[in-house]
């Protein structure tokens, strides 16, 4: 017997479930490790994308938020001093988006504490791997 699309399968409703209870808990994690450093949610989000020069459309897309969104909350990090825009070096349209060394400091910092009783900690790097895996098929899929 197949399952239409409209009836998702039990194995599917609880799947939803874990991942929504998961995306909750992690967003829980970061509220509260954010704040021990003076940070909102989504500045915490942005630093921990800050992997190198980045332009805002590349960080949006990180924070999977649109662009105003991600402007907003890099102007409020621009203003603490954690963050530079910076010409592209490509680009003369563009900024590059780039943590300066209170910043990276602060990242540093924030990466730790947000290491620390991660909801996925009590996966193994194995684990976590594969969890990845699957759910960037799941996401490409769409």
């Amino acid at each position: 017997m197949t399952n239409s699309p409209q009836q998702p399968t039990v194995a599917e409703r609880e799947l939803c479930g874990l991942v929504n209870g998961l995306a909750q808990q992690i967003a829980d994690h970061v509220r509260v490790r954010a704040a021990a450093l003076g940070l909102t949610a989504p500045q915490a989000t942005a630093l921990r994308e800050m992997t190198g020069p980045m332009t805002m459309r590349e960080l949006a897309d990180r924070m999977s938020c649109e662009p105003s969104n991600a402007t907003f909350v890099v102007d409020r990090l621009e203003k603490q001093g954690l963050v530079e825009r910076r010409a592209h070096p490509t680009d003369r349209r563009a900024r590059h988006l780039v943590l300066t060394a209170e910043g990276a400091a602060l990242r540093a910092r924030l990466l730790e504490l947000l290491a620390e009783d991660s909801p996925l900690a009590g996966l193994t790097g194995e684990q976590q791997a594969l969890l990845q895996q699957l759910l960037q098929q799941a996401v490409v899929r769409r």
